[in-house]
């Protein structure tokens, strides 16, 4: 099949959390916008069902079945992308984890230590490991993913913590990219129709929340070259 040209023709695109939910839509969203994609997600069968249908725009995607909190992983996976591109022109940094919610004392450590090391801390390895091919693309964009309790709310715990620090290391990270090629924002895609929300609201109609689809048009605003927004938390 012949690929489809798009906005994103010719970039290279890193996705975790690409199993399912948001990430899985961003996937499709830019694999259809013609971005060559790497899918990163703890499942390799979803993985293999998101590549079937990438397959019908003329892309194949190259997936990573990987647990983010296996550090390690993530330095090989910038290596491999260096080897094979030696830049990286889109981050979408999706993937995190609703952990246990309720009063914050409370919290086990094995909870608390889950949820930071995927919603802040593999972040962070993923800063580190990509920056570098940020930084040698022509306009390098990264994404990630918060939440609208952020700012902290009762016995949302570990969760709200996480994403409120997740915050403030993007903006950091933005500042110090103010004077190069590249940029990094945040997006909370607000009340969204994925498995994550429905854990955190168990009685919620999940027919009365926009379905996942409906917040990549931010996401490709985000990730396009001629994005000039830095340090931004964009809220749907």
């Amino acid at each position: 099949m012949t690929r489809l040209e798009g906005r994103l023709s010719g970039r290279v695109a890193l996705i975790t959390g690409a199993s399912r939910g948001i990430g899985r839509a961003v996937a499709i969203r830019f694999a259809r916008e013609g971005a060559d994609v790497i899918l990163v997600a703890r499942n390799q069968a979803a993985l293999e069902e998101v590549d079937d249908e990438i397959r019908e725009f003329g892309v194949t995607a190259s997936l990573v079945p990987a647990d983010l909190t296996d550090f390690d992983v993530i330095d090989r996976i910038g290596a491999a992308i260096f080897e094979r591109w030696g830049r990286l022109d889109v981050l979408v940094a999706n993937a995190g984890i609703l952990g246990i919610m309720g009063p914050l004392a409370h919290t086990s450590p094995q909870v608390w230590d889950q949820v930071i090391a995927v919603n802040l801390t593999a972040n962070w390895r993923l800063i580190r490991s990509v920056d570098p091919l940020l930084r040698s693309s022509d306009s390098g964009r990264a994404i990630f993913v918060s939440s609208g309790v952020s700012g902290g709310r009762a016995y949302w715990g570990a969760y709200a913590i996480s994403k409120g620090a997740l915050e403030a290391m993007v903006r950091t990270y933005a500042a110090e990219l103010a004077k190069t090629n590249a940029c990094a924002n945040v997006i909370n895609p607000g009340a969204t129709r994925t498995r994550m929300r429905a854990e955190a609201y168990p009685g919620e109609n999940p027919d009365a929340l926009k379905p996942p689809e409906a917040v990549t048009d931010a996401f490709l605003d985000l990730a396009v070259p001629e994005c000039t927004r830095n340090g931004e938390i964009v809220t749907l």
